[in-house]
Order: structure tokens, then sequence, then C-alpha cells
């Protein structure tokens, strides 16, 4: 994927001495994890994070770290607005603990719900939804992730089945683009869009979603995609509507997201940047979690103390720092 060339590309020494890989629990396991990793690294614009996913390779990786370069060696495009609202986000949790989940997002209007989770059935899916229905009141915005996993007659069927808790959108539904353009003709009659996510962020081609009529509006994320400005330039191709979201991220990679929510031209729906409350501890001493369902724009500094009293064992930072030092070669050697 295209990155930002006018990053300057720091030597390995350089990062290695700025780099503090944490280790930070999650209150309650989400996409498969109870513990999320990530490198938290201190440019001289200020502190940013590279935190992709254990199972991306090394290419994918790379443009994570290009955004994680931009955003701690660079200035930042100027905000448009002072805050920016967000949503609660439930795992796949039982139906009972619903409530739970949604008391740590203070504020939040939206709720985006996990659906399709391996081992589990639509029915769980459907008891789900119509919980965080039943919390948010009518008032509130439910919208449901299936995260590509279900094919296209799956995805029609399980649409039908919401339907009547009024969804906001259905966010990935399919992998595969034909079929997202397929399911969109197909549940036209009930007004509820579709979003794309890793057909954005996972793709060789980030506007062939577009292209094909695959989707009403997009979902966009600062690391996978490669930066602030990387993700501003998509969203502008894309020609649709945008929703900023995280990658699990610690409050320093939050704010990074914030950053692309606050710049973008239009913001007509809450942002999926409020997961901050799903973790138990983080590395900034007051974690940017929603307050009133907002986030406040801004740079957020990790806490020297909650490094410390966070970081990953010896095995860990050196696994990290591989990483780091392969990933970083790939910058260099792919760079126009």
């Amino acid at each position: 994927m295209h990155t930002d060339t006018s990053v300057p590309l720091p030597s390995f020494d350089d990062l290695r001495d700025r780099v503090h890989v944490v280790s930070l629990p999650l209150a309650t396991r989400f996409r498969g994890i109870e513990v999320r990793e990530a490198a938290i690294i201190e440019g001289p614009a200020g502190w940013t994070e590279f935190s992709p996913f254990f199972e991306y390779d090394d290419p994918e990786a790379a443009t994570w770290l290009a955004a994680a370069l931009d955003y701690g060696w660079m200035p930042q495009p100027a905000p448009l607005r002072d805050t920016v609202g967000v949503n609660a986000t439930v795992p796949a949790v039982p139906a009972s603990a619903v409530a739970d989940v949604l008391a740590r997002f203070d504020g939040c209007r939206t709720a985006k719900v996990k659906v399709a989770e391996p081992g589990q059935t639509l029915a769980d899916d459907v008891a789900r939804v119509r919980a965080v229905r039943e919390a948010m009141g009518a008032e509130g915005r439910v919208r449901i992730d299936a995260n590509g996993a279900w094919n296209l007659d799956e995805a029609e069927h399980a649409v039908r089945a919401m339907e009547e808790y009024d969804l906001e959108y259905v966010e990935q539904p399919c992998a595969d683009i034909d079929e997202m353009a397929q399911l969109r003709s197909r549940i036209a009659r009930l007004g509820i869009p579709i979003a794309a996510d890793e057909s954005i962020r996972k793709a060789a081609d980030p506007l062939a979603v577009a292209r094909a009529g695959a989707a009403d509006l997009i979902v966009v994320k600062v690391q996978p995609l490669g930066g602030v400005r990387r993700a501003l330039e998509i969203v502008a191709a894309s020609g649709l509507p945008a929703v900023v979201s995280s990658a699990l991220d610690t409050s320093v990679g939050l704010a990074m997201g914030v950053a692309l929510a606050a710049a973008l031209p239009d913001l007509d729906y809450d942002c999926g940047l409020g997961t901050a409350a799903l973790f138990t501890a983080d590395v900034a001493a007051s974690p940017l979690a929603p307050r009133g369902g907002t986030l406040t724009v801004g740079r957020v500094d990790a806490d020297p103390s909650l490094l410390r009293a966070h970081a990953a064992g010896a095995e860990r930072r050196d696994w990290w720092l591989a990483r780091i030092r392969r990933c970083l070669a790939h910058l260099e050697h792919t760079r126009p």
C-alpha cells in the first residue's frame, strides 16, 4: 500500500531507544485475546503507537509502522472540531453481560455489536443485539460488525433476523466485495446501509469497494492505512461517508484516530474510538475514554510510570523490536 514518502525514516538504532513495549489486560475477551501488546514510541513530535496484530505479516505491518512514524515525527493536519462523538463497543459477550459492557462507555448514544463470532450461533447474535437495543432505548443507535464472517446468504438471513432492532448499518458482512455488492442490492428495501472495513484496510486497492458499489460508507483506521494524511486521501477519493475506528489501540493510538476524525470535512457518524473503555489498564494517566459520549481532540502523552508498570517481558520486547527492524527495512526497500 502507498505510504507518505515525506515522512522521514529514522534509523533502527534511533527507534530502538524510543520504544516501550507494553502488555495491557482487557476487561472482556475481544478479538480472541485477553491481553493487548503494543509498542509505544516517543517521537520528536509526540508519542505514537505501533500495534499490528500478531498474525499480520511484515508487508502489512509495515504500513502500521509508516503510520506510527508519520504521527510521531510529523505535524498533523489541522483539526476542524474540538471533540469527536464515539460509540460503545460490545464484544461477543452473552446477552446477560451487555449492560455491564455498556456501563463502561459514559454517555455513548451509539453501540457497535460484534456478531458472527466463531463458535457462536445466529441466535446468540440476535439475543446480544436485542439486549443492546433494550439497554440503549429507542433513541440509541445500534450497528453490527461481522468482520466478513458471513457468506452472501448467511448475511442476508442474519440482517433480516436483526432488522427489527433498527440497525444503523451492518459492517463488513461478507469478506468478498462482489458478495457485499449483491447483499447491498438484496437488502436495499430494508434501508440498512452497508459499511466496509476489511475491504478498505486490508485491500491492495482500498477504493475497489467504492467502485464496485459494495458499500454505503467506509470505516477507516489510521494505523492500517498508513497515517492520518493517507486515510484522508482515501476518504476523499472514495466519495463515501466515513467512520473512523480503532484497532484496539492504547490511548496513544486512539489519539491518532481522533486526529483523523477531527480533520475530516464531514463526520456524520459516531466513531469507533471509545475502546479504551475495554481495557483495565492503559499507558496514559488519564485514558482517552468516552466522557459524555465524546473524546477530546489532541495528542496523548504516555506516563513513564505506567510504561514501566505494564512493560512486557524481555522476550516480548525483543520480538517487537525484531518486527520493527523488519518493517523498517520493508519501508526502506519499497519507497519510490
